[in-house]
């Protein structure tokens, strides 16, 4: 469980931060210390001390961190010369990525869809998504799901249901409507039945909608699963009504559910789709926008970005590709990972009054009644060396995303952490 060698903390560690870097940080104030090193599921403090990684970059780190497969393809790049910033210029980093993704991604599931490189990060991708529809259909208007998050830039933070993100912004975020998430009223109401009335009511006042955008997991929203029926019956709500469907699968693509893309389970094929976090393999920035082929519309330069040929990105992406996604055994062994959380979960859930659990894949989440229990659940985990954050509209969700290759012993590591820490805090 040891990792790279270290040297030691000096006082006041932590000074710095707090003297010259912006009161916006976040994740720096819930785990108070400063990492040197990282190796495969674990980080090392400037003290000397190791975590075991359940947050993996916020779902960045699908293949862990300083992955060797992934490491040696990068430093063989870097040292050969190859091309770091290309904007989108043709390189032969990129040929090889777009090659490998069509061999090993789209071509498998039978998806002609078009690659576009928007910028380095998940909102950039969904930006572009955005406009996108709006350019194809001539409609302003996108339909999001209560708790949904999109991405913190104005056009993906006007799909984004979080009240206190919202309300960075500081101007309106316009020409979004949210509708209820499944299962947002606990299958009291039937979650299309507002939806489809207000589509074809002439008097709702609704515009009709250029897209609809949607997770089919909500990470941030607090782990809330669409069941694929659901999916399949807004695909074909979609469809009907000659709307776009984009899937975000910014966070929960890349295999961190089970299959590559989260949406296979349902036998869906969404319009568009948005990529990033785990795409670069290494923890890169990268993001693919992909949509059908017939609705690449865009003109040349009509939607760009400085660092959307982010080379490195490319290499390391098509060596994840070659390595993980030859065949079905990360995806296996994610399922596999994911069933022995939800039992340890499930096990909690038997023992304490006031906790469930729900997830799919390798995002799990323990959810608390007492919202504030999963704040200090995480905290009692962060003592013990483990770092897992929480997600929800109130933060009352313990979220699992570790590394998809993470061993099993690890895991067993972290889920006696975790259910210790529970034991405590439900005591």
């Amino acid at each position: 469980m040891t990792i790279l060698e270290h040297k030691p903390s000096t006082a006041g560690e932590t000074d710095i931060f707090a003297h010259l870097e912006s009161e916006v940080r976040s994740y720096s104030r819930t785990w108070p210390t400063v990492f040197e090193k990282a190796s495969g599921s674990w980080l090392r403090s400037e003290s000397g001390k190791d975590y075991l990684d359940f947050f993996a970059g916020a779902g960045a780190l699908n293949y862990g961190h300083n992955n060797p497969i992934l490491k040696s393809a990068l430093v063989d790049y870097i040292m050969s010369d190859g091309i770091t910033h290309g904007l989108d210029m043709n390189t032969v980093a990129k040929r090889e990525l777009l090659e490998t993704f069509e061999e090993y991604v789209l071509a498998p599931r039978g998806l002609d869809y078009k690659v576009q490189f928007p910028g380095p990060t998940g909102t950039n991708s969904v930006e572009a998504a955005l406009k996108l529809a709006r350019k194809v259909t001539g409609r302003e208007s996108i339909i999001n799901f209560t708790n949904a998050f999109h991405g913190m830039t104005l056009g993906a933070l006007s799909v984004t249901g979080n009240s206190m993100k919202r309300a960075g912004a500081g101007v309106p975020l316009v020409h979004a409507t949210p509708m209820p998430f499944d299962n947002y009223f606990n299958g009291v109401t039937e979650d299309f039945q507002w939806f489809s009335r207000v589509l074809d009511d002439a008097g709702s006042g609704l515009n009709r909608p250029a897209a609809v955008i949607v997770e089919t997991v909500q990470g941030e929203g607090g782990v809330n699963i669409a069941r694929p029926e659901w999916l399949r019956a807004l695909a074909d709500l979609c469809k009907e009504r000659d709307i776009l469907l984009i899937v975000d699968d910014v966070q929960m693509g890349c295999g961190r559910t089970g299959p590559f893309f989260s949406f296979e389970v349902a036998g869906i094929t969404p319009d568009i789709v948005t990529l990033s976090k785990s795409i670069g393999g290494y923890g890169l920035p990268l993001a693919l926008t992909l949509f059908k082929r017939e609705l690449d519309v865009w003109g040349p330069g009509e939607h760009n970005g400085t660092f959307r040929g982010n080379n490195p990105a490319f290499v390391t992406a098509t060596a994840a590709l070659k390595h993980y996604w030859a065949d079905d055994k990360l995806q296996r062994e994610t399922l596999r990972k994911g069933e022995r959380i939800r039992q340890t979960f499930m096990n909690l859930s038997d023992m304490f009054d006031g906790v469930s659990t729900r997830g799919r894949g390798l995002v799990q989440g323990l959810v608390f009644e007492t919202h504030e229990n999963a704040q200090k659940v995480c905290a009692l985990a962060f003592e013990e060396g483990l770092l897992a954050e929480t997600s929800g509209p109130s933060d009352e969700v313990v979220k699992l995303l570790p590394p998809l290759t993470i061993s099993d012993d690890e895991l067993e590591f972290g889920l006696n952490i975790l259910a210790e820490a529970t034991a405590k805090v439900q005591a």
